[in-house]
């Protein structure tokens, strides 16, 4: 019997604090002009006391649960995206899983970095599809500004904290929205080693035995986005037969204006149909394609039928692209 994973909800969280460019002043030589000009970002996000990539998640959890008419008793599995774990171990999963009051079922993390949410929902719908459970709540969630050197200006300015997530349920394709063929048509999934240097943390409990700091090449990363970008989504565009003009939203990782905006154009995906939450989040690396997916359902523009392109790439390299029938 053919399986589809339909997204039934979607719920996002953030914490309280707002940090916008200009409170950079008197921490890094930095300005407004010189954040937004390079980066399109206007604000982020700053977990405080008791915030954290656990707390988030469950708040986002909870809010696609409520979105979807389901409770927690209804997950048969939890895979939540991050980086930015509470502990080292358990999984921060299963953490979440506990604060939903979940007993049953199986939970574990994903470590795509930014890319973390894509190859979680994969891995979801494959476990839909196969029959390993029925429904999966997926969530990517990070506090990066935890692991930031606030004193690197070419960092410190570009992520933010917060969390979203989507329940997904498995639905024989003849109970679907047949007409529309709704949910996920193909993922595809990249990485590359060799890149490993340009975007990562100078620590690790087998090597520093310390968190550590993020370090980032931006030119490297840069140069290598749009190109990896694209050519993972021309895959998905072939492998379910269609073109950048049946495209009705895209829901890019929200790292950088600029390369969203190069991406885009190379496409051919008309600005009018891309998401954008860098301005407000900054980069949120797992948690940015749920934060943006979460206010474009709930602002009315992402509807039943809608066809959705999500792509992200992170450090490793890794990137991914997944297509979705609203």
């Amino acid at each position: 019997m053919s399986i589809r994973s339909v997204i039934r909800g979607t719920g996002s969280v953030l914490p309280a604090r707002t940090m916008r460019n200009q409170d950079f002043a008197g921490i890094v030589e930095t300005s407004d002009e010189w954040i937004r000009q390079r980066t399109g970002i206007e604000a982020r996000h700053i977990a405080g006391e008791g915030e954290t990539t656990v707390s988030l998640a469950e708040g986002a959890a909870r809010k696609a649960l409520d979105a979807a008419g389901l409770t927690p008793a209804d997950i048969d599995v939890i895979i939540l995206a991050t980086a930015t774990p509470n502990n080292t171990f358990p999984a921060s999963a299963v953490q979440v899983q506990h604060k939903l009051g979940i007993t049953h079922g199986f939970a574990f993390d994903v470590h795509a970095v930014c890319s973390g949410f894509v190859y979680a929902l994969t891995t979801a719908d494959l476990y839909l599809k196969g029959g390993a459970a029925k429904r999966a709540l997926v969530i990517g969630a990070e506090t990066f500004s935890r692991i930031l050197d606030w004193e690197d200006r070419s960092t410190c300015v570009l992520f933010g904290d917060g969390a979203g997530a989507v329940v997904l349920e498995a639905v024989p394709a003849d109970e679907a929205d047949a007409g529309a063929a709704q949910g996920i048509i193909t993922s595809k999934l990249r990485s590359d080693g060799s890149h490993q240097g340009k975007l990562y943390v100078d620590g690790g409990p087998s090597t520093t035995g310390t968190v550590g700091k993020l370090r980032m090449e931006g030119r490297e990363v840069f140069k290598h986005a749009v190109g990896m970008i694209t050519d993972v989504i021309e895959d998905s565009f072939a492998a379910a037969g269609i073109g950048p003009d049946d495209v009705d939203w895209f829901v890019p990782h929200q790292a950088n204006r600029r390369i969203i905006d190069a991406s885009a154009r190379k496409l051919g995906i008309a600005p009018e149909k891309v998401v954008i939450t860098v301005n407000q989040h900054g980069n949120t690396s797992a948690a940015s394609i749920p934060l943006a997916l979460d206010a474009a359902v709930r602002d009315g523009r992402i509807k039943r039928g809608d066809l959705v392109l999500l792509e992200a790439m992170g450090g490793g390299f890794t990137w991914g692209a997944v297509l979705i029938r609203w």
